[in-house]
């Protein structure tokens, strides 16, 4: 059945990497959105580190040509975000900060506003636990650059209805973003095979078996991984992989899900990859520097 067509207003909670991306996605779809970050200086950057991310976009032809962008507003306040179809949450993976967040924002909106938490590992059955509509609540993975990749994992934790189904399927038609529905567990498929194989990746470097470059060039050219695991890591964010390894130790007991020290020490030493400007590589320090 195709989705109906509706008229898409979106709320994103979080202006770091992902929430920006996001929003550059929307927007480039011609989608309004009201983006909120209650950091003041976040809030202030994400107009500049969306205008960048849409000419990235446009120069690799992300939108469909003659496509006008949707209306972008930032603000500080989650109560500005209440006359919206759908909320996406986008704030650091933290189950209690996001918990947090949901649970704010599942009390102000209208009950068949869709909720939607952009986790890569948290299950959606721990955070409907505290919103008003569990029903409404679904996991979207979005991955980084949303505005570059069209595949998305959609998290259907075991409350959540047809109602809301219906809509993520018309909200990401009009996103033109391929769905692929799993069923809730930690990490769900993406995150439980590649953060541990990116953390393994960083064991091996620390043990001196290869470097960095070796390793990468290794996966890239004998196995086909496109950027290979420690470029991969440096764009997900160091400080969110080691936080996503954590949820999935936790929920697990599996200690491969440990981050490894080599890791670790980046995180310590605020080297968490692309938007910081060093990680396992070195990117130079005009990234953004804001959490995912």
């Amino acid at each position: 059945m195709e989705p109906k067509q509706v008229s898409h207003r979106l709320a994103i909670i979080g202006a770091g990497v992902m929430g920006t991306g996001i929003a550059t996605l929307a927007l480039g779809c011609g989608i309004q959105v009201v983006l909120v970050d209650t950091d003041p200086d976040k809030a202030e950057n994400a107009p500049s580190a969306i205008n960048r991310q849409l000419r990235h976009a446009r120069l690799l032809k992300a939108f469909s040509d003659g496509q006008s962008l949707g209306k972008l507003t930032v603000t500080t306040s989650i109560g500005e975000a209440t006359d919206v179809t759908t909320v996406i949450e986008a704030v650091t993976e933290d189950p209690g900060i996001k918990a947090k967040v949901l649970a704010q924002v599942s009390e102000t909106v209208a009950p068949d506003t869709l909720l939607i938490s952009n986790t890569s590992g948290i299950p959606i059955d721990e955070m409907a636990a505290h919103v008003v509509r569990p029903d409404m609540l679904i996991g979207i993975h979005f991955m980084n650059p949303s505005y570059l990749i069209k595949t998305v994992e959609v998290i259907r934790g075991y409350r959540v209805g047809d109602v809301a189904m219906e809509k993520v399927s018309s909200l990401l038609a009009a996103l033109d973003r391929k769905a692929i529905v799993v069923k809730d567990a930690p990490g769900f498929v993406t995150s439980r095979l590649l953060h541990p194989m990116i953390n393994d990746a960083a064991r091996i470097v620390s043990e001196g078996t290869a470097s960095v470059e070796a390793v990468d060039a290794l996966m890239q050219g004998c196995l086909g991984h496109p950027t290979g695991p420690l470029r991969t890591g440096d764009l997900i964010g160091l400080d969110n992989l080691a936080d996503s390894l954590n949820v999935l130790l936790e929920r697990t007991g599996d200690e491969r899900y440990r981050p490894c020290e080599l890791l670790l020490e980046k995180v310590r030493a605020g080297d968490f990859g692309q938007k910081t400007g060093h990680g396992f590589y070195d990117y130079g320090r005009d990234s953004d520097d804001d959490r995912g």
